[in-house]
């Protein structure tokens, strides 16, 4: 029913460690107490945990503000605390500097106050693994990663190419269709902040082979910022893509999108989103967004880890089937979209989640 006719994956450069997604949040438990590092600071604190009770470390590998994903599983964390008297939750920023994330998780492993580390960032287990090494005992789980066979780290994968693919063919559908301001250009647009393996293999090719279900003939015009933040810079490649056809583009670039949603609405193009409801950041841009159930996922995993239920040196793939990604129909942006765009979608959709479309996730590393 559904054909990917797919690309060689986008290059993956020469060094994944020049590449790490500013995306990760790791939780730590054990009494919460002062902590402080270079780069580094302390946002939040919930719970005063006795003597021989448990605490959460949130860390962060970049900042909360501006970051649904931080905001979300940092949420998730304090909603656990809130429900068990015995827990505190710390949220830890480590700054930009990815060069101080491993010193810095060294130094508050050291400590010997926290048993758990959980962490969000496809490059995360790398480090993780090295910390693991001069503390056997310390134990991990990192979420948007994935590593098997250590027995100290579990991570948990999310689907991103699948969230992908179904955003992209609500692009392609968009972008073949007759709405204002499409093109026979057959071209759809993202624009990224730096490259990394999950961006390179899943998260460009999922979008890419999503959209050429609808059309074999849509190509992917993609381009690099060079960081998260450089809102202007995104409007120059949004503003030079659109000159090149694109009209309908998503973004893995923070707060530079920014820059991106100012154009699209300026010139009249579109984007969807992923993980986050953030139809308001855009109005009449913004016409379909993915969402991830990151919140839910850590109050999962901290109940099994502090029940002893939780398995380590595995990794579990999340998605549509488990409703950990999904997408959200019911705002007005996406319901004005024209009804046989929307009828297509859903059905599309319907069959993501009863895992009817047939497609194969490429490999994370090349």
């Amino acid at each position: 029913k559904y054909t990917v006719l797919r690309e060689p994956a986008p290059p993956k450069g020469t060094n994944m460690k020049n590449r790490r997604i500013i995306c990760a949040i790791v939780i730590a438990a054990i009494i919460a107490l002062p902590l402080f590092a270079g780069g580094s600071s302390e946002t939040a604190q919930t719970g005063t945990a006795p003597s021989g009770a448990r605490s959460v470390l949130v860390y962060i590998t970049g900042v909360v503000a501006g970051s649904p994903t931080y905001q979300t599983l940092s949420d998730g964390a304090l909603a656990f605390a809130a429900e068990h008297p015995d827990v505190s939750v710390r949220i830890y920023e480590a700054g930009y500097n990815q060069g101080e994330w491993e010193s810095q998780l060294v130094s508050l492993v050291a400590t010997g106050e926290y048993d758990l580390v959980l962490a969000s960032n496809p490059s995360l287990p790398e480090i993780c693994e090295s910390v693991s090494a001069r503390f056997p005992d310390q134990k991990f789980v990192i979420t948007d990663a994935e590593l098997e066979g250590n027995p100290n780290i579990r991570t948990y994968l999310f689907n991103q190419y699948e969230q992908c693919l179904y955003l992209g063919y609500l692009a392609g559908l968009v972008t073949e269709s007759s709405m204002p301001g499409t093109n026979t250009s057959h071209k759809i647009g993202y624009i990224v902040a730096q490259e990394y393996p999950m961006l390179n293999n899943h998260m460009l090719t999922g979008f890419l082979d999503g959209a050429r279900m609808v059309n074999p003939s849509i190509t992917l015009d993609w381009r690099v910022i060079g960081n998260w933040y450089d809102a202007n810079k995104a409007a120059e490649l949004a503003s030079s893509m659109m000159d090149a056809g694109c009209v309908v583009f998503t973004s893995t670039c923070g707060g530079a999108a920014a820059g991106m949603y100012k154009i699209l609405g300026e010139r009249g193009g579109y984007a969807v989103v992923q993980n986050t409801d953030d139809y308001a950041a855009a109005p009449g841009v913004i016409i379909g967004c993915g969402n991830l159930s990151q919140a839910a996922l850590v109050d999962r995993i901290l109940e099994e880890a502090y029940s002893g239920e939780l398995e380590y040196g595995i990794s579990t793939t999340l998605g549509a089937a488990d409703g950990t990604l999904d997408f959200i129909a019911d705002n007005p942006a996406y319901q004005s979209l024209p009804s046989d765009i929307r009828e297509r979608f859903d059905a599309f959709m319907d069959d993501i989640r009863a895992g009817l479309v047939d497609y194969t996730v490429p490999p994370l590393y090349n």
